[in-house]
């Protein structure tokens, strides 16, 4: 899928979330730019895989569903925070964007089989990531967070040992639980995408859900689809970077890329900017929601009031 139009307003607003507005959490940010240099001292000796991107004239990009990052919206436009950056990056590039839908369980695995170029879709850059691929530096931060139906008793992830809890197979959500002593006493259940922990968590056949802080502020509480769900806690901060074959120089690319859009200020929009969450079920038509700079990780994605 091909995304055909570029909505400015939305593009505006949703590059105020890149970590080029603000700077990132250095031991991170320093470990993804280091391994993208090591991948494009390697790709030279393998040959490059930019000029293989570039002779194509596309960049195939793997993505799941997952709102606000990439999703359909009401009227049939592919759109999100990450689609709409992609694409400037790829202009930048001098190529088209395709974006391909993939399992998250076997992103690196369709990566190495070149069915995709790159994995851009709100991927948390783990060390297991960062050994097996080539990745830019990171360019938004997030969290991992607990939720919840209102009403239920919360103190510590304590309270959920032998409880059922859910989370997307493959993903940083499904890490935390293993790396916390007492989630992995809890009966946990691999989900496809996150958004059915969300479903399972509401419809009570999950007691909680751990996954990403910036699908959960956009996707419960008042006003949405889940307004009976709340986040009860922030497991770890994390950040989001892109993914591509490991030894692969189109990573140092994108890099400089980022820097050309801080550059010329597209990703300095001010908070100001914003961009109209389509798929919130009644809100009027000039609700708004805005990308703050993610200096607070918990700042993505807050719904304000239009006139800011």
């Amino acid at each position: 899928m091909k995304l055909k139009r570029i909505a400015s307003a939305f593009l505006a607003g949703a590059l105020a979330l890149s970590l080029a507005a603000c700077g990132g959490s250095a031991s991170t940010s320093a470990a993804a730019s280091a391994s993208g240099s090591a991948a494009g001292s390697a790709s030279a000796a393998a040959g490059s895989d930019l000029d293989y991107i570039k002779g194509k004239g596309k960049m195939v990009i793997g993505y799941t569903v997952y709102e606000p990052m990439n999703y359909t919206d009401v009227d049939g436009n592919f759109t999100g925070f990450d689609t709409e950056l992609a694409t400037a990056v790829c202009a930048k590039l001098g190529v088209e964007p395709e974006f391909v839908e993939i399992n998250w369980d076997t992103k690196v695995v369709e990566l190495d089989a070149k069915s995709i170029d790159c994995i851009w879709n709100g991927m948390t850059l783990t060390e297991d990531i960062m050994a097996n691929t080539a990745t830019t530096k990171a360019y938004a931060k997030n969290a991992q967070v607990v939720v919840v139906k209102e009403g239920t008793a919360y103190t510590s992830t304590a309270d959920l040992a032998g409880k059922t809890v859910v989370a997307e197979a493959g993903s940083a959500g499904e890490a935390a639980i293993q790396g916390d002593e007492n989630l992995a006493k809890a009966d946990y259940i691999s989900k496809s995408v996150q958004t059915d922990c969300l479903m399972e968590v509401a419809a009570g056949t999950a007691d909680a859900a751990v996954l990403d802080l910036t699908l959960a502020n956009a996707m419960i509480g008042e006003g949405t689809d889940y307004a009976s769900l709340k986040i009860v806690d922030e497991l770890n901060a994390e950040e989001y970077g892109v993914a591509f074959r490991k030894g692969s120089d189109a990573a140092a690319a994108m890099d400089a890329a980022f820097d050309e859009l801080k550059a010329d200020g597209t990703m300095h929009w001010p908070r100001s900017t914003s961009w109209r969450w389509p798929t919130e079920p009644g809100v009027k038509q000039n609700d708004r929601w805005v990308c703050f700079c993610v200096c607070d990780p918990w700042a993505p994605f807050r719904r304000v009031p239009a006139q800011l």
